[in-house]
């Protein structure tokens, strides 16, 4: 039955460590836009094919074509 003194301390510093984090979450504006994320994964950005070095087919004809 003593644990239960160790316990509710525990339990309370965890909800108000808990009820910190969200606040400072909503504070910093962590969920100002939660559509943004979804929307993303649909739609290719331009950024992210910028770093992309792949060969382009050159369009110079050969000679061996006789």
């Amino acid at each position: 039955m003593s644990i239960i003194y160790v316990l509710i301390p525990i339990a309370i510093l965890f909800v108000i460590i808990a009820i910190g984090i969200f606040f400072w979450a909503v504070k910093s504006e962590q969920f100002s836009d939660l559509n943004k994320q979804g929307h993303s994964i649909l739609f290719d950005d331009d950024k992210a094919h910028t770093g992309d070095k792949s060969v382009k087919p050159s369009n110079n004809k050969s000679n061996n074509d006789n």
